[in-house]
């Protein structure tokens, strides 16, 4: 099918039941299966605790012998699933705590990005970045490393310099950057596999303003040659690509608006053209739930995701993938996408490419070095985009990729220990917090070989 009569026919991003075969579930009883947020996965758990204070938490980890912590389910893979139960932060009140003093917020780690964004501005505050989604919540994005898009912009944990952790005994512990280095930059992005992150504590900084504007048909010749200046051009820099013919489909720049002055920008962008209107990444949907372009300013969290927060999709009706690369090695790997085009573009719904600053964070994947995040959105249909994942993975083996942990990849595990080289600290950790397996489960076996 064209991707055109798809979009007709399946609602995508808006609304629609995924195509894929659900995954049925197994164990104890339960009123109905719990999917996660794109239908491709109906979690195998037995059932559901919701814990509603440290009290209650606390006594559901003394209680079962297996669990995994589940968030805001944007997850597309097993990381969250488990036979036995899972757990939610959902019944928990939301915590804002902000400290003017040393500039940081402490907040219950299920609370969404777009809440605390929110809180934050009114209070005359930022955080440094956001993810295209505000939807998710800040433990679970923590946990796998998620992402926006700058140059000088790392992921969204790095800006984590404390959290309080409940362990497999129901122990609470509390562990920050200042304290406790040797085992901080373990504990952040975390797979869920050393415990429930109660509360995390964030960097934050003064709110401030952005625009954004969009450009199309990038020569990907004029990327190659200009991708330094093409990435370093704004405060957050998004590259959206079909990976057809030789240009970028889309160049969303945002802006940061400094002293109350609006950027001016040039109709032309390194070949590229200013959008004389609004645009979703997949041209043929509308752009009224995307955030605000044409340069209209607007506070950060109104700007930095690419959806607004008040559009709540309920289902996907897409599979995802994502994979980091060395920003060194960025021109010769996108050229190598590029290569396999015709064989991405018939289950492919768009491409977007990012950059993400490099942090200490041992399983992170911008652990390291400055990187470059190649993110795939498929259309659902997994017999075919299973398929294809290990043509792309070759592709990129060569430059030392990374997946990312939220998404569906089919590396294996010496694959993974390659790029990971802390990868042997990080078991340590799961066997000094969960030494007997508690949050254990066929994705932290398979991915990371305990």
């Amino acid at each position: 099918m064209k991707k055109r009569d798809f979009l007709k026919t399946s609602g995508v991003v808006l609304a629609g039941k995924s195509l894929l075969p659900m995954v049925s579930c197994s164990g104890g009883k339960q009123l109905a299966p719990r999917a996660n947020w794109a239908g491709n996965l109906v979690y195998a758990a037995s059932g559901l605790e919701q814990p509603v204070d440290l009290t209650s938490l606390q006594k559901v980890l003394r209680e079962q012998a297996h669990l995994r912590v589940l968030g805001t389910r944007h997850s597309f893979n097993s990381i969250a699933d488990t036979p036995h139960r899972q757990l939610s932060m959902d019944a928990w009140e939301d915590h804002i705590a902000i400290s003017p003093a040393d500039n940081t917020v402490t907040v219950n780690g299920a609370i969404q990005y777009g809440v605390l964004a929110s809180a934050l501005h009114e209070a005359g505050f930022a955080l440094h970045n956001l993810a295209s989604l505000p939807h998710i919540s800040v433990a679970g994005a923590c946990a796998t490393g998620t992402h926006g898009s700058g140059d000088k912009n790392g992921n969204l944990p790095s800006i984590v310099v404390g959290l309080d952790l409940v362990t497999a005994n129901g122990e609470s512990v509390h562990a920050s950057v200042e304290k406790h280095p040797d085992r901080f930059y373990g504990m952040v992005v975390n797979l869920g596999a050393l415990g429930v992150v109660q509360r995390l504590t964030l960097r934050i900084e003064p709110t401030f303003n952005v625009c954004q504007f969009v450009y199309e048909d990038l020569p990907l010749d004029s990327l190659s040659e200009h991708f330094q200046e093409v990435f370093s051009s704004g405060y957050s820099v998004s590259l959206f690509t079909d990976w057809q013919g030789r240009s970028i489909n889309q160049v969303w720049l945002k802006l940061r608006i400094e002293s109350m002055q609006i950027p001016r920008v040039s109709e032309d962008f390194y070949g590229a053209t200013l959008a004389q209107s609004h645009l979703h990444p997949i041209r043929e949907i509308s752009s009224v739930n995307c955030t605000e372009q044409m340069g209209i300013p607007g506070p950060w969290h109104l700007r930095l995701p690419h959806f607004k927060m008040e559009f709540t999709p309920s289902s996907g009706a897409e599979l995802q993938s994502e994979y980091f690369v060395p920003r060194d090695h960025a021109v010769e790997a996108i050229q190598a996408l590029y290569d396999l085009g015709p064989d991405i573009y018939p289950y492919l719904l768009i491409s977007e490419i990012r950059s993400i600053a490099a942090d200490s964070l041992w399983m992170s994947p911008a652990y390291g070095r400055d990187s470059i995040a190649l993110h795939f959105t498929w259309k659902p249909d997994w017999e075919n985009v299973q398929k294809l994942l290990p043509k792309i993975e070759s592709r990129l083996k060569p430059f030392g990729v990374r997946p990312h942990w939220g998404k569906l990849f089919t590396l294996d595990a010496s694959d993974i220990a390659a790029q990971y080289e802390r990868l042997g600290d990080f078991q340590d950790l799961i066997k000094a917090y969960d030494p007997t397996g508690k949050f254990k489960n066929e994705f932290i076996a398979r991915n990371l070989s305990i």
